[in-house]
């Protein structure tokens, strides 16, 4: 009797670790080796490690489950339990997330990604959580600010970008681009390089560090900065996923992501975007740089975009911007 209760014990303990293991099905539309895919894995090694491999990650990008629009809904509805959210793929979706990548708008301490995606996250469960209901954000994320980059023409004068035809996504950067008379097209983001290649758009905007991962160079001859706006993203969890983990796994979750998980992912952005200057400096682009004139004539440019978005997202919207800038 002894040894089968013994036995019985350790069945019921190797079943009850069974039971409690959890595989968590990741989405992403960016291309492998993205500087966002490559954070998630980290993230991922840790919280095996912490769990005891408990639980685990398994990562599906290249958009293998779904195309940028519909990874939002693909976490609500069940077909991954974690999805990378591009808030500008779905325009008018998540209109106070938007904010936060508005032309020439960052918090007071800085535009670096690290900065912008700490601040983001600090801010996203009083204005945010509604925004992306069904689901549990684990942090969120601001891009360094984009960049533009053009094929054949020379952007030092300004004037010279009216009429082109410039890759955007986001409402935002549509209007940035009408704003310099240029036309905005959209075109989704692993497509661009060959759309650059082939003149069916005459630029493209992108952090630097999106230039290397969609290879970006070879069609690139010059490339503007500073950057004029920022994409932002979100990392979540169904709240299927979350519900059904151990509370320990939940803890282990919530203690390894959020405001500090976020900063560690911008400074990694931030690093990636220094590379990937370079990147595009050592395949021979030009990179040019706009005068503090050129800047200024930017911000009051741009000044009816950011204060129509923000009237447009009513008393909230405000109210975000000011708790974000701050």
């Amino acid at each position: 009797m002894k040894l089968w209760t013994t036995v019985a014990a350790a069945a019921l303990a190797v079943n009850g670790a069974a039971l409690s293991a959890e595989t968590l099905k990741v989405s992403s539309y960016l291309p492998p080796m993205h500087t966002f895919n490559r954070a998630i894995e980290a993230w991922g090694a840790e919280i095996a490690e912490a769990s005891g491999g408990e639980l685990q990650i398994e990562m599906y990008p290249a958009a293998q489950l779904a195309p940028p629009p519909r990874q939002f809904d693909l976490v609500k509805s069940g077909g991954a339990d974690i999805a990378i959210i591009l808030h500008s793929a779905t325009p008018g979706r998540f209109p106070l997330s938007e904010l936060a990548g508005l032309p020439l708008t960052h918090p007071a301490a800085g535009d670096s990604s690290a900065i912008a995606s700490r601040r983001l996250t600090e801010v996203a469960p009083q204005f945010l959580a509604d925004e992306h209901a069904g689901t549990h954000i684990l942090w969120m994320a601001v891009t360094p600010p984009l960049k533009m980059h053009f094929a054949k023409v020379d952007p030092t004068d300004l004037t010279g970008l009216s009429g082109l035809r410039i890759r955007y996504a986001g409402t935002v950067w549509q209007q940035i681009i009408e704003s310099l008379g240029a036309s905005p097209v959209p075109v989704p983001p692993a497509e661009t390089a060959d759309a650059m290649g082939k003149g069916v758009v005459d630029g493209a905007s992108f952090p630097f560090e999106a230039t290397k991962a969609f290879d970006l160079a070879p069609v690139t001859k010059y490339s503007l900065e500073p950057g004029m706006a920022s994409a932002t993203f979100a990392l979540v969890m169904s709240d299927a996923a979350w519900d059904r983990l151990t509370p320990e796994q939940q803890q282990i979750i919530t203690d390894t992501t959020g405001p500090d998980r976020a900063e560690w992912f911008g400074a990694m952005w931030d690093a990636a975007e220094a590379e990937s200057r370079q990147y595009m400096v050592d395949a021979g682009v030009t990179i040019v740089t706009m005068t503090a004139d050129q800047i200024a004539g930017l911000e009051a440019q741009f000044a009816t975009i950011v204060d129509g978005a923000a009237a447009a997202a009513g008393a909230t919207g405000a109210e975000f911007l000011s708790a974000y800038t701050r």
